[in-house]
C-alpha cells in the first residue's frame, strides 16, 4: 500500500505542477507569449546566423505557437490529473485493476514528454536555435520537467507485484 501511495503523490505532484504552469499562462500570457515570440524570431541567436531563414516573425502564428502549448499543457494536466483520480480509486483494488490505472496518468506523463523533448528541444532548442538565446533560452527547464516527468512514468509503471 506504500508503494501505490508514493505512486498517487508523485502523479499528484505533476498534475499540481501543470496545474500552475496552466494557470499562469492563462492568467498572465504575455510573459510566456513573449518568450515563444523572441524564440520563434530568432531574434536573440548569434549575429550572422546563416540559419534565419528558419525564424517565424509573423506575429498570428506566434500566438497560433503559443495557444498549442498552453492547450497541450492543459491536455497533459488534465489527463494527469484524471489519472491521479483512477490511481487514488484502485489504490486497494487488486494488483490488475490497479494497473489497469495507471493507463490515463501514463498517457498524460508521455504526452508531457513529448512537449518538453519535442517542443521545446528539439523545435525551440534545435532547429530554432533557442542555445543561441541568453536571455530567451528554455532548455534548462525543459531538461528539469523532461527528467520530472520521465522519473514519474518510470517510478509510476516499476512492477508492483
Amino acid at each position: 500500500m506504500q508503494l501505490r501511495l508514493s505512486k498517487i503523490i508523485v502523479t499528484c505532484l505533476s498534475f499540481t505542477f501543470l496545474l500552475v504552469v496552466v494557470f499562469g499562462n492563462v492568467t498572465d500570457p504575455n510573459s510566456n507569449y513573449q518568450f515563444v515570440r523572441h524564440v520563434l524570431s530568432m531574434d536573440t541567436t548569434f549575429p550572422g546566423n546563416t540559419l534565419m531563414y528558419r525564424a517565424i516573425t509573423t506575429p498570428i502564428l506566434h500566438k497560433v505557437f503559443f495557444a498549442t502549448i498552453i492547450g497541450w499543457e492543459a491536455l497533459c494536466c488534465a489527463l494527469i490529473g484524471l489519472g491521479t483520480l483512477k490511481l487514488w480509486k484502485a489504490r486497494k483494488a487488486p494488483l490488475a485493476e490497479w494497473k489497469k490505472a495507471k493507463g490515463t496518468a501514463s498517457l498524460g506523463l508521455t504526452l508531457g514528454l513529448i512537449q518538453w523533448y519535442f517542443f521545446f528541444m528539439t523545435v525551440g532548442g534545435e532547429w530554432f536555435l533557442m542555445w543561441q538565446s541568453k536571455i530567451w533560452n528554455g532548455q534548462d527547464a525543459a531538461v528539469r520537467m523532461f527528467v520530472f516527468m520521465g522519473l514519474s512514468l518510470i517510478f509510476l509503471n516499476q512492477a508492483d507485484d
